[in-house]
């Protein structure tokens, strides 16, 4: 299904008719209840099986035939229920007005919650069983191919709480973190506001007015920030609820888990450890200085004094006024995909041929973009809103990207492809920086080399300077919300503080953004706490590991490709030695950092 956009053609809404006929379908239905036996058949399993802390078996046959049969049982389930889950998603986040689709996806979140229970059990049995697993893991069958899953599931368990709390957090979090997470998405994606064009006032998305920030007439972008600003402060008090809440039960399932901080459950979610993320941390810290240089360098251009303001953030530079069609956005991406490799471009083809991809920005479509997979036809959807400016083009490859890391991984199971935040944006930042490289090459002169350019120092700043006002955001919050619960104008002062320490005279002190707090999803994910480091690592790993393809060139492609299909089965740190490359030292980072800062550098001169 296609819908007209102005004149960037015909923008696509996707298609997953081949997965299911209809939310209301007799195929859809008998899934759900194939779902529902699959997970009777498991409780049934892990009970004749006696998969429990309380079990007292250590015979290694008995052990080896209970893991692999809980793996085989468990795979076939999770396919089965993402599968459903991505489905009924899929009408959710493009229509919150779908009721029907936010009950099915509601009752779908029931079965989610058996399925923790039963991996609750699996887990905490698998702590008390972990002296077996070395012997059991050297003979082949499903335990073997599972083995850092197992290593990892047994180093866990020891952050777990009795089997009856665990599972009651795990029932209570429907009504809890989940369901305030909820409340999050539906307010920011059915917000409307009024904002004056061309002396016509328009109804439009708060997803659509923020798109505005890209528009060339810088009043059209000053108003837009304000009028922003202004709805934002019309929801401002149940989105503080939403986080408090959020936060809250984070905080105390994280102290009775016997947790360090926070912090400690997200490292260990991204397979990196304390002293890589410090280093990380630092390097990018260090780095501020010449993103403030660029920030300057825009601000002069735009003729203020006292640094950038936030509306003009992501405002053009460069006299390329070039719009991006939907047509045009597709030949380009695929032209350049193929430079790398066919199977990127055929993976791309088939994406835009099948429409994989929902790219009109509507009333009740969710902001921002993402990629999920959709396990039982091997394919995955793209969510985007697109405005045909090369930052959405951008966008949509970046979200490719995750696409071809899910076609990297197509005959692995469930289990094995459970990809940390850290390495799950490798692939879209190396597809990022394909499409960037080609613009960057095919300029026509210094002015649209510089709008080039900006496009790609807007998402780098976004990525570095941005996501560590983020990262020292979330981290106050929990200190603070241990203590009591925080106010809107407390959430408003500590990210404009954050802004500042980051941004400092790069943008105007006056002039931030104090609601970022509101409107990212990533803060209302009780299940993923600092949901925004693992984008700066995604970035700099993945600029480090094109630098190492433009040295290698198309001999680096298989071991890309098997580093893709390998995400789900070891740390980054050993997936990354496998280049050469120690992460836990501070000179990859600045290599590739460095890359950003002779673009930095090259802005500054035209």
């Amino acid at each position: 299904m296609v819908s007209k956009a102005n004149d960037l053609g015909p923008l696509p809404r996707w298609d997953l008719s081949n997965v299911y006929p209809g939310l209301e379908s007799g195929v859809f239905s008998s899934a759900i209840a194939d779902l529902h036996m699959r997970l009777n058949d498991l409780d049934a399993f892990l009970d004749e099986h006696q998969i429990a802390r309380t079990s007292s078996t250590k015979d290694n046959a008995a052990v080896r035939t209970a893991i692999n049969g809980y793996l085989d049982r468990m795979n076939e389930i999770l396919r089965l229920f993402f599968t459903l889950r991505a489905y009924a998603a899929s009408f959710v986040t493009t229509d919150s007005y779908n009721t029907t689709a936010k009950r099915l996806l509601s009752e779908l979140e029931l079965h989610g919650v058996r399925l923790q229970k039963a991996g609750i059990r699996f887990q905490g049995w698998i702590g008390v069983v972990a002296d077996t697993l070395p012997s059991i893991l050297q003979r082949d069958g499903p335990a073997k191919a599972h083995a850092f899953y197992l290593r990892e599931l047994a180093e866990q368990s020891k952050y777990m709480m009795g089997d009856l709390e665990e599972s009651l957090a795990a029932e209570l979090s429907l009504s809890g973190d989940n369901a305030w997470g909820k409340l999050q998405g539906t307010i920011c994606s059915q917000l409307m506001v009024t904002f004056d064009r061309n002396g016509k006032p328009e109804k439009m998305p708060i997803t659509a007015l923020q798109n505005l920030g890209h528009d060339p007439d810088p009043d059209v972008r000053r108003r837009a920030y304000e009028t922003e600003l202004a709805a934002w402060e019309t929801v401002r008090e149940p989105l503080a609820a939403a986080l408090n809440g959020v936060k809250g039960a984070v905080v105390i399932l994280d102290k009775r888990r016997s947790r360090i901080d926070a912090l400690h459950a997200s490292i260990d979610q991204a397979r990196i450890d304390r002293d890589t993320l410090e280093t990380m941390l630092g390097v990018m810290q260090d780095s501020f200085p010449m993103f403030r240089r660029y920030l300057r360098a825009k601000a002069k251009r735009l003729g203020h004094d006292g640094g950038l303001p936030w509306w003009d953030l992501f405002a053009p530079v460069g006299r390329s006024e070039r719009r991006y069609t939907w047509p045009e956005t597709k030949e380009f991406i695929v032209t350049q995909f193929r430079t790398f490799s066919d199977r990127l471009a055929n993976l791309a083809q088939r994406a835009f041929d099948h429409n994989w991809i929902d790219a009109e920005p509507r009333d009740g479509k969710r902001g921002g973009g993402f990629c999920m997979s959709v396990p039982a036809v091997d394919e995955s959807r793209i969510l985007c809103n697109f405005d045909g400016s090369l930052d959405q083009v951008s966008t949509v490859a970046h979200e490719l990207g995750h696409a071809f890391h899910n076609e990297c991984q197509v005959g692995k199971t469930e289990l094995q492809t459970v990809t940390p935040m850290t390495l799950a944006e490798t692939a879209s930042i190396f597809c990022q920086t394909i499409v960037t490289d080609a613009a960057l090459a095919n300029v026509s002169g210094t002015e649209e080399e510089l709008a080039i350019l900006e496009t790609f120092l807007i998402d780098a700043t976004q990525v570095i300077v941005d996501i560590t006002s983020r990262f020292l955001f979330e981290k106050e919050v929990f200190e603070r919300r241990a203590k009591a619960e925080l106010s809107a104008d407390d959430f408003c002062e500590i990210m404009l503080r954050c802004q500042k320490a980051t941004y400092s005279d790069g943008l105007h002190e006056h002039h931030l953004h104090p609601y970022m707090w509101a409107w990212k999803p990533h803060y209302y994910r009780g299940n993923l706490s600092f949901y925004n480091y693992p984008y700066a690592f995604g970035l700099l790993f993945g600029t480090g590991l094109y630098a190492l393809y433009k040295e290698r060139g198309h001999a680096f492609v298989p071991e890309y490709e098997a580093l893709l299909a390998s995400t789900g089965e070891g740390t980054a740190a050993d997936l990354a030695a496998r280049f050469g490359i120690d992460i836990r030292k501070p000179d990859f980072w600045q290599g590739s950092l460095s890359v950003i800062g002779k673009r930095i550098d090259r802005y500054v001169e035209l």
